[in-house]
């Protein structure tokens, strides 16, 4: 993928950029990106539109603000210069993302281990000591939506349950508390994941047909 792209910059009055790049989810360092193929698609999806529909439409707007006497009292290119800060920061973050992504596709054929116990992209039904039930999905960093029991592969509660398979018990460790859980069933399904969608609001060139 080609990383390059052109940043709109103005030095004499464009006030520096100080904001730090965007967070990973305090991936820890040296850990693989796994994600699955629904996940990483959506990556892609949101990077291709801020490329080609929303960074464009906002870099037009600037320039036709920029043409409206003095910027320094120009509310539309004030807060474009800003957007386009946003939206060259976000570019980076799923830049990097999408090329240290490592795909896992739950269902892809399993032999062994590997298809009865818990590992990424897993769908996992287990139980507390009071017999509640919950069911949650393993996926990667940029899939998480708590929502739907969605969890990080290298979160507490997936760090507990990876590897066992069902008849076994674990321990969740929390801050201050431990729990025992028993998992029931483990299977490897389509798992599953919200499509980018345009936000709303968003400027955006046309779509290419």
């Amino acid at each position: 993928m080609n990383k390059a792209f052109t940043k709109e910059s103005d030095n004499e009055d464009d006030e520096q950029d100080n904001v730090a790049e965007e967070p990973t989810r305090a991936q820890p360092a040296g850990v693989r990106n796994y994600i699955t193929p629904n996940g990483l698609q959506r990556l892609r999806d949101e990077l291709r539109f801020l490329l080609t529909r929303e960074r464009p439409a906002v870099t037009q707007v600037v320039a036709w603000a920029a043409g409206n006497g003095d910027r320094s009292e120009n509310a539309d290119y004030q807060y474009g210069k800003r957007r386009l800060r946003e939206i060259d920061r976000r570019i980076r973050f799923l830049t990097k993302r999408i090329d240290a992504a490592e795909v896992v596709d739950p269902e892809a054929p399993r032999v062994g281990r590997a298809a009865t116990h818990v590992f990424f992209g897993a769908t996992v039904r287990y139980a507390n000591t009071a017999g509640t039930e919950r069911v949650v999905r393993i996926v990667g960093l940029d899939e998480i939506d708590l929502d739907r029991n969605y969890v990080s592969w290298v979160s507490p509660l997936a760090r507990a349950l990876t590897k066992a398979g069902p008849g076994d018990s674990v321990i969740l460790r929390a801050p201050g508390s431990t729990e025992q859980l028993e998992i029931l069933e483990v299977r490897y399904e389509r798992i599953p994941m919200e499509q980018f969608s345009e936000p709303r609001g968003a400027e955006a060139a046309p779509k290419v047909k």
